[in-house]
Protein backbone atom coordinates (compact mmCIF):
# COMPACT_ATOMS: atom_id res chain seq x y z
CA UNK A 1 0.00 0.00 0.00
CA UNK A 2 1.39 3.38 -0.99
CA UNK A 3 2.09 5.73 1.92
CA UNK A 4 -0.06 8.88 1.94
CA UNK A 5 1.48 11.99 0.52
CA UNK A 6 1.49 15.09 2.63
CA UNK A 7 3.39 17.89 0.93
CA UNK A 8 3.65 18.78 -2.75
CA UNK A 9 3.14 15.13 -3.66
CA UNK A 10 6.18 14.06 -1.61
CA UNK A 11 6.30 11.31 1.06
CA UNK A 12 5.37 12.38 4.56
CA UNK A 13 8.83 11.37 5.72
CA UNK A 14 10.26 14.33 3.80
CA UNK A 15 8.11 16.65 5.90
CA UNK A 16 9.48 15.05 9.08
CA UNK A 17 13.09 15.47 7.89
CA UNK A 18 12.32 19.02 6.74
CA UNK A 19 10.90 20.10 10.13
CA UNK A 20 13.62 18.30 12.09
CA UNK A 21 16.31 20.06 10.08
CA UNK A 22 14.53 23.41 10.36
CA UNK A 23 14.63 23.31 14.16
CA UNK A 24 18.20 22.05 14.25
CA UNK A 25 19.25 24.96 12.04
CA UNK A 26 17.27 27.29 14.29
CA UNK A 27 19.30 26.13 17.26
CA UNK A 28 22.67 26.29 15.46
CA UNK A 29 22.22 29.71 13.87
CA UNK A 30 20.47 31.08 16.95
CA UNK A 31 23.51 30.33 19.09
CA UNK A 32 25.90 31.49 16.36
CA UNK A 33 24.10 34.84 16.01
CA UNK A 34 24.91 35.59 19.65
CA UNK A 35 28.34 34.01 19.92
CA UNK A 36 30.73 36.82 18.98
CA UNK A 37 28.67 39.43 20.86
CA UNK A 38 28.53 37.21 23.94
CA UNK A 39 32.29 36.73 23.93
CA UNK A 40 33.15 40.42 23.48
CA UNK A 41 30.40 41.97 25.62
CA UNK A 42 29.73 39.42 28.37
CA UNK A 43 32.95 37.42 28.66
CA UNK A 44 35.02 40.55 27.81
CA UNK A 45 37.32 38.66 25.45
CA UNK A 46 39.69 40.60 23.24
CA UNK A 47 38.31 40.89 19.71
CA UNK A 48 41.13 38.85 18.19
CA UNK A 49 40.63 36.02 20.65
CA UNK A 50 36.86 36.05 20.09
CA UNK A 51 37.31 35.87 16.32
CA UNK A 52 39.71 32.96 16.66
CA UNK A 53 37.33 31.07 18.95
CA UNK A 54 34.44 31.77 16.57
CA UNK A 55 36.40 30.52 13.56
CA UNK A 56 37.63 27.41 15.36
CA UNK A 57 34.12 26.52 16.51
CA UNK A 58 32.50 26.94 13.08
CA UNK A 59 35.37 24.98 11.52
CA UNK A 60 34.90 22.09 13.96
CA UNK A 61 31.16 22.10 13.24
CA UNK A 62 32.04 21.15 9.65
CA UNK A 63 34.88 18.77 10.52
CA UNK A 64 33.14 16.47 13.00
CA UNK A 65 30.48 15.33 10.44
CA UNK A 66 33.26 13.71 8.38
CA UNK A 67 33.97 11.31 11.27
CA UNK A 68 30.37 11.21 12.46
CA UNK A 69 29.09 10.00 9.11
CA UNK A 70 31.36 6.95 9.26
CA UNK A 71 30.23 6.19 12.82
CA UNK A 72 26.58 6.49 11.79
CA UNK A 73 27.02 4.22 8.76
CA UNK A 74 29.14 1.56 10.41
CA UNK A 75 28.16 1.49 14.09
CA UNK A 76 25.00 3.34 15.10
CA UNK A 77 22.68 3.58 12.15
CA UNK A 78 21.18 6.88 11.03
CA UNK A 79 18.26 6.92 13.48
CA UNK A 80 20.34 6.38 16.60
CA UNK A 81 23.00 8.79 15.33
CA UNK A 82 20.40 11.54 14.98
CA UNK A 83 18.86 10.89 18.39
CA UNK A 84 22.22 10.71 20.16
CA UNK A 85 23.72 13.62 18.24
CA UNK A 86 20.65 15.82 18.68
CA UNK A 87 20.52 15.08 22.41
CA UNK A 88 24.20 15.98 22.78
CA UNK A 89 23.65 19.22 20.85
CA UNK A 90 20.66 20.17 23.00
CA UNK A 91 22.74 19.57 26.13
CA UNK A 92 25.48 21.79 24.70
CA UNK A 93 23.06 24.64 24.02
CA UNK A 94 21.71 24.49 27.55
CA UNK A 95 25.29 24.38 28.87
CA UNK A 96 25.85 27.73 27.12
CA UNK A 97 23.57 29.33 29.71
CA UNK A 98 26.31 28.81 32.31
CA UNK A 99 29.39 30.99 31.80
CA UNK A 100 31.93 28.55 33.35
CA UNK A 101 30.83 25.87 30.85
CA UNK A 102 31.45 28.03 27.77
CA UNK A 103 34.26 26.02 26.16
CA UNK A 104 32.85 22.57 27.11
CA UNK A 105 29.51 23.70 25.68
CA UNK A 106 31.04 24.62 22.33
CA UNK A 107 32.85 21.28 22.17
CA UNK A 108 29.65 19.42 23.08
CA UNK A 109 27.63 21.12 20.32
CA UNK A 110 30.33 20.40 17.73
CA UNK A 111 30.51 16.72 18.73
CA UNK A 112 26.74 16.26 18.58
CA UNK A 113 26.62 18.01 15.23
CA UNK A 114 29.11 15.45 13.89
CA UNK A 115 26.59 12.65 14.33
CA UNK A 116 23.50 14.67 13.43
CA UNK A 117 24.46 16.65 10.32
CA UNK A 118 25.39 13.85 7.88
CA UNK A 119 22.71 11.42 9.07
CA UNK A 120 19.57 13.47 8.43
CA UNK A 121 19.81 14.41 4.72
CA UNK A 122 21.22 10.98 3.85
CA UNK A 123 17.76 9.55 4.66
CA UNK A 124 16.08 11.43 1.81
CA UNK A 125 16.97 8.93 -0.91
CA UNK A 126 15.68 6.08 1.28
CA UNK A 127 12.16 7.58 1.05
CA UNK A 128 11.92 6.82 -2.68
CA UNK A 129 11.97 3.79 -4.90
CA UNK A 130 14.83 3.65 -7.43
CA UNK A 131 14.03 5.80 -10.45
CA UNK A 132 11.36 7.90 -8.67
CA UNK A 133 11.59 11.31 -10.42
CA UNK A 134 10.38 13.17 -7.31
CA UNK A 135 13.76 12.74 -5.61
CA UNK A 136 15.23 15.27 -8.05
CA UNK A 137 13.61 18.24 -6.34
CA UNK A 138 13.16 16.74 -2.87
CA UNK A 139 16.50 18.30 -1.88
CA UNK A 140 15.20 21.73 -2.93
CA UNK A 141 12.27 21.33 -0.52
CA UNK A 142 14.62 20.12 2.19
CA UNK A 143 17.03 23.03 1.68
CA UNK A 144 14.22 25.48 2.39
CA UNK A 145 14.19 24.13 5.95
CA UNK A 146 17.81 25.21 6.38
CA UNK A 147 16.96 28.77 5.47
CA UNK A 148 13.68 29.01 7.39
CA UNK A 149 15.50 27.93 10.56
CA UNK A 150 18.40 30.24 9.78
CA UNK A 151 15.99 33.13 9.17
CA UNK A 152 13.99 32.69 12.38
CA UNK A 153 17.02 32.06 14.61
CA UNK A 154 18.47 35.61 14.79
CA UNK A 155 14.97 37.09 15.14
CA UNK A 156 14.05 34.88 18.12
CA UNK A 157 17.32 33.90 19.82
CA UNK A 158 19.06 37.14 18.86
CA UNK A 159 16.25 39.33 20.18
CA UNK A 160 16.00 37.38 23.44
CA UNK A 161 19.76 37.55 23.89
CA UNK A 162 20.07 41.27 23.16
CA UNK A 163 17.04 42.53 25.05
CA UNK A 164 16.60 40.07 27.93
CA UNK A 165 20.01 38.47 28.45
CA UNK A 166 22.39 36.27 26.49
CA UNK A 167 21.40 33.13 28.37
CA UNK A 168 17.76 33.48 27.33
CA UNK A 169 18.88 33.36 23.71
CA UNK A 170 21.06 30.30 24.26
CA UNK A 171 18.22 28.60 26.13
CA UNK A 172 15.85 29.26 23.21
CA UNK A 173 18.37 27.59 20.89
CA UNK A 174 18.35 24.52 23.13
CA UNK A 175 14.54 24.42 23.12
CA UNK A 176 14.64 24.53 19.31
CA UNK A 177 16.92 21.50 19.23
CA UNK A 178 14.60 19.60 21.57
CA UNK A 179 11.63 20.49 19.32
CA UNK A 180 13.45 19.05 16.32
CA UNK A 181 14.20 15.82 18.18
CA UNK A 182 10.57 15.47 19.28
CA UNK A 183 9.35 15.88 15.70
CA UNK A 184 11.85 13.27 14.49
CA UNK A 185 10.82 10.75 17.16
CA UNK A 186 7.12 11.38 16.53
CA UNK A 187 7.49 10.87 12.81
CA UNK A 188 9.39 7.57 12.91
CA UNK A 189 6.51 5.69 11.26
CA UNK A 190 6.94 7.82 8.14
CA UNK A 191 10.69 7.21 7.83
CA UNK A 192 12.37 4.29 6.04
CA UNK A 193 13.55 1.29 8.10
CA UNK A 194 17.02 1.65 6.51
CA UNK A 195 17.57 4.64 8.77
CA UNK A 196 17.45 2.47 11.88
CA UNK A 197 20.34 0.11 11.32
CA UNK A 198 24.04 0.44 10.49
CA UNK A 199 25.40 -0.71 7.17
CA UNK A 200 26.50 -4.36 7.22
CA UNK A 201 29.74 -5.05 5.39
CA UNK A 202 29.42 -7.56 2.57
CA UNK A 203 31.63 -10.61 2.69
CA UNK A 204 34.25 -11.24 0.07
CA UNK A 205 36.75 -8.94 -1.60
CA UNK A 206 35.52 -5.54 -2.75
CA UNK A 207 36.77 -4.05 -6.01
CA UNK A 208 39.23 -1.21 -5.55
CA UNK A 209 37.88 2.22 -6.47
CA UNK A 210 40.35 4.92 -7.41
CA UNK A 211 40.09 8.59 -8.24
CA UNK A 212 41.23 9.56 -11.74
CA UNK A 213 44.26 11.75 -11.23
CA UNK A 214 42.93 14.71 -13.20
CA UNK A 215 39.65 14.64 -11.28
CA UNK A 216 41.52 14.57 -7.98
CA UNK A 217 43.68 17.55 -8.98
CA UNK A 218 40.61 19.50 -10.12
CA UNK A 219 38.66 18.89 -6.91
CA UNK A 220 41.69 19.77 -4.79
CA UNK A 221 42.12 23.05 -6.69
CA UNK A 222 38.43 23.91 -6.37
CA UNK A 223 38.58 23.06 -2.65
CA UNK A 224 41.53 25.42 -2.21
CA UNK A 225 39.67 28.18 -4.05
CA UNK A 226 36.58 27.68 -1.88
CA UNK A 227 38.78 27.77 1.23
CA UNK A 228 40.08 31.21 0.19
CA UNK A 229 36.51 32.36 -0.57
CA UNK A 230 35.19 31.19 2.80
CA UNK A 231 37.93 33.09 4.63
CA UNK A 232 36.04 36.19 3.49
CA UNK A 233 32.48 34.81 3.37
CA UNK A 234 32.45 33.49 6.94
CA UNK A 235 33.09 36.99 8.36
CA UNK A 236 29.31 37.56 8.24
CA UNK A 237 28.85 36.23 11.77
CA UNK A 238 32.23 37.50 12.94
CA UNK A 239 33.78 40.86 12.04
CA UNK A 240 30.86 42.04 9.89
CA UNK A 241 28.64 41.45 12.93
CA UNK A 242 31.00 43.59 15.02
CA UNK A 243 30.87 46.36 12.40
CA UNK A 244 27.06 46.20 12.37
CA UNK A 245 27.14 46.93 16.10
CA UNK A 246 29.33 50.05 15.94
CA UNK A 247 29.62 51.20 12.32
CA UNK A 248 25.98 51.12 11.23
CA UNK A 249 23.19 53.57 12.03
CA UNK A 250 20.45 51.10 12.97
CA UNK A 251 17.80 53.69 13.84
CA UNK A 252 14.33 52.99 12.49
CA UNK A 253 11.61 55.38 13.55
CA UNK A 254 11.73 55.89 17.30
CA UNK A 255 13.72 52.72 17.95
CA UNK A 256 16.68 50.78 16.61
CA UNK A 257 16.95 47.53 14.67
CA UNK A 258 18.61 44.83 16.84
CA UNK A 259 22.06 44.04 15.48
CA UNK A 260 21.38 40.29 15.34
CA UNK A 261 18.41 40.82 12.98
CA UNK A 262 20.75 41.59 10.12
CA UNK A 263 22.02 38.02 10.26
CA UNK A 264 18.49 36.91 9.31
CA UNK A 265 18.88 38.71 5.97
CA UNK A 266 21.12 36.06 4.42
CA UNK A 267 18.74 33.09 4.77
CA UNK A 268 15.76 35.32 3.91
CA UNK A 269 17.47 36.48 0.72
CA UNK A 270 18.40 32.88 -0.14
CA UNK A 271 14.69 32.01 -0.08
CA UNK A 272 13.74 35.10 -2.08
CA UNK A 273 16.52 34.93 -4.68
CA UNK A 274 16.61 31.18 -5.35
CA UNK A 275 13.34 30.84 -7.37
CA UNK A 276 14.10 33.63 -9.89
CA UNK A 277 17.71 32.43 -10.24
CA UNK A 278 16.57 28.86 -10.92
CA UNK A 279 14.01 30.17 -13.44
CA UNK A 280 16.70 32.23 -15.19
CA UNK A 281 19.12 29.29 -15.36
CA UNK A 282 16.35 27.03 -16.65
CA UNK A 283 15.45 29.50 -19.43
CA UNK A 284 19.09 29.76 -20.41
CA UNK A 285 19.40 25.97 -20.47
CA UNK A 286 16.34 25.71 -22.72
CA UNK A 287 18.04 28.12 -25.14
CA UNK A 288 21.16 25.95 -25.08
CA UNK A 289 23.25 28.44 -23.08
CA UNK A 290 24.59 26.67 -19.99
CA UNK A 291 27.37 28.29 -17.98
CA UNK A 292 30.15 25.95 -16.91
CA UNK A 293 30.31 25.31 -13.12
CA UNK A 294 33.80 26.77 -12.67
CA UNK A 295 32.80 29.97 -14.46
CA UNK A 296 29.59 30.23 -12.46
CA UNK A 297 31.52 29.82 -9.21
CA UNK A 298 34.06 32.42 -10.34
CA UNK A 299 31.24 34.88 -10.99
CA UNK A 300 29.84 34.22 -7.50
CA UNK A 301 33.19 34.91 -5.84
CA UNK A 302 33.54 38.12 -7.86
CA UNK A 303 30.08 39.32 -6.77
CA UNK A 304 31.02 38.62 -3.14
CA UNK A 305 34.23 40.62 -3.65
CA UNK A 306 32.06 43.52 -4.81
CA UNK A 307 29.99 43.25 -1.63
CA UNK A 308 33.09 43.62 0.56
CA UNK A 309 34.38 46.43 -1.66
CA UNK A 310 31.14 48.27 -0.83
CA UNK A 311 31.89 47.94 2.91
CA UNK A 312 35.45 49.15 2.31
CA UNK A 313 34.11 52.30 0.64
CA UNK A 314 31.61 52.93 3.44
CA UNK A 315 34.32 52.51 6.09
CA UNK A 316 36.69 54.74 4.10
CA UNK A 317 34.28 57.69 4.20
CA UNK A 318 33.93 57.28 7.98
CA UNK A 319 30.97 57.81 10.27
CA UNK A 320 28.07 55.44 10.69
CA UNK A 321 26.58 54.03 7.49
CA UNK A 322 22.81 53.82 7.07
CA UNK A 323 21.47 50.32 7.69
CA UNK A 324 20.20 50.12 4.11
CA UNK A 325 23.82 49.91 2.93
CA UNK A 326 24.29 46.84 5.14
CA UNK A 327 21.13 45.34 3.63
CA UNK A 328 22.58 45.94 0.15
CA UNK A 329 25.80 44.23 1.23
CA UNK A 330 23.86 41.14 2.29
CA UNK A 331 21.95 41.12 -0.99
CA UNK A 332 25.18 41.12 -3.01
CA UNK A 333 26.89 38.56 -0.77
CA UNK A 334 23.89 36.22 -0.92
CA UNK A 335 23.74 36.46 -4.70
CA UNK A 336 27.41 35.51 -4.87
CA UNK A 337 26.83 32.64 -2.42
CA UNK A 338 24.06 31.19 -4.59
CA UNK A 339 26.38 31.13 -7.58
CA UNK A 340 29.36 29.49 -5.86
CA UNK A 341 28.44 27.28 -2.89
CA UNK A 342 25.56 25.10 -4.21
CA UNK A 343 27.34 24.83 -7.57
CA UNK A 344 30.53 23.62 -5.88
CA UNK A 345 28.72 21.00 -3.83
CA UNK A 346 26.92 19.75 -6.93
CA UNK A 347 30.19 19.58 -8.87
CA UNK A 348 31.86 17.51 -6.14
CA UNK A 349 28.91 15.10 -6.08
CA UNK A 350 28.80 14.83 -9.87
CA UNK A 351 32.51 14.11 -10.29
CA UNK A 352 32.60 11.44 -7.57
CA UNK A 353 33.69 7.99 -8.83
CA UNK A 354 31.18 5.22 -8.23
CA UNK A 355 31.57 3.95 -4.69
CA UNK A 356 33.24 7.14 -3.44
CA UNK A 357 30.27 9.49 -3.36
CA UNK A 358 30.22 10.04 0.41
CA UNK A 359 33.98 10.41 0.55
CA UNK A 360 33.94 13.03 -2.21
CA UNK A 361 31.18 15.06 -0.57
CA UNK A 362 33.08 14.81 2.73
CA UNK A 363 35.98 16.48 0.92
CA UNK A 364 33.69 19.43 0.29
CA UNK A 365 33.14 19.72 4.03
CA UNK A 366 36.91 19.64 4.48
CA UNK A 367 37.11 22.79 2.33
CA UNK A 368 34.39 24.34 4.48
CA UNK A 369 36.31 23.36 7.61
CA UNK A 370 39.56 24.88 6.32
CA UNK A 371 37.78 28.01 5.14
CA UNK A 372 36.08 28.55 8.50
CA UNK A 373 39.36 28.10 10.33
CA UNK A 374 41.01 30.57 7.94
CA UNK A 375 38.19 33.02 8.58
CA UNK A 376 38.96 32.93 12.30
CA UNK A 377 42.60 33.72 11.63
CA UNK A 378 41.72 36.54 9.23
CA UNK A 379 39.28 37.92 11.81
CA UNK A 380 42.12 38.54 14.27
CA UNK A 381 43.26 41.40 11.98
CA UNK A 382 40.07 43.39 12.65
CA UNK A 383 41.57 45.20 15.65
CA UNK A 384 45.03 45.57 14.11
CA UNK A 385 44.31 47.41 10.87
CA UNK A 386 41.72 50.01 9.90
CA UNK A 387 38.24 48.90 8.92
CA UNK A 388 38.55 50.11 5.32
CA UNK A 389 41.81 48.19 4.67
CA UNK A 390 40.33 45.15 6.41
CA UNK A 391 37.25 45.05 4.18
CA UNK A 392 39.50 45.67 1.18
CA UNK A 393 41.48 42.59 2.26
CA UNK A 394 38.28 40.54 2.32
CA UNK A 395 37.38 41.81 -1.15
CA UNK A 396 40.84 40.77 -2.30
CA UNK A 397 40.41 37.26 -0.86
CA UNK A 398 37.05 36.76 -2.57
CA UNK A 399 38.37 38.25 -5.79
CA UNK A 400 41.42 35.97 -5.69
CA UNK A 401 39.15 32.97 -5.29
CA UNK A 402 37.23 34.15 -8.36
CA UNK A 403 40.42 34.36 -10.42
CA UNK A 404 41.52 30.90 -9.27
CA UNK A 405 38.17 29.39 -10.22
CA UNK A 406 38.14 31.13 -13.60
CA UNK A 407 41.58 29.71 -14.32
CA UNK A 408 40.23 26.21 -13.57
CA UNK A 409 37.54 26.44 -16.26
CA UNK A 410 39.56 24.66 -19.01
CA UNK A 411 40.51 21.81 -16.66
CA UNK A 412 36.93 21.48 -15.43
CA UNK A 413 35.76 21.29 -19.05
CA UNK A 414 38.20 18.48 -19.80
CA UNK A 415 37.28 16.49 -16.69
CA UNK A 416 33.50 16.98 -16.72
CA UNK A 417 33.13 17.00 -20.51
CA UNK A 418 30.88 19.19 -22.55
CA UNK A 419 31.50 22.38 -24.45
CA UNK A 420 31.68 25.97 -23.47
CA UNK A 421 28.58 27.86 -24.52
Amino acid sequence: MTAPRAWFGQPRGLTILFLTNMWEQFSYYGMRALLVYYMTKQLLMAQGTASLVYGTYTACAYFTPIVGGVIADRLLGKRRAIIIGGSIMAAGHFMMTFEPLFYPALATIALGNGLFLPSLPSQIDDLYEPGDPRVGWAYNVYYVGVNIGGFLAPLVCGTLGELYGWHWGFGAAGIGMVAGLCIYLWGQRYLPPQARYPVVERTGPRPAVRFPRETLVLLAAIGLSVTVFRAAYEQVGNTVALWADTGVDRRLGAGAIPMTWFQALNPLLVMVMTPPLLAMWRRRAERGSVERPARKMALGATIAAGAYLLLALLAWFGGQAHWLWLALFFALLTLGELYILPTGLGLFARLAPEGLGATTVAAWYLATFAGSLSAGLVGTLWSRIGHAPYFLLLAGLAGSAGLMLRALDPRERRVAGGTDR
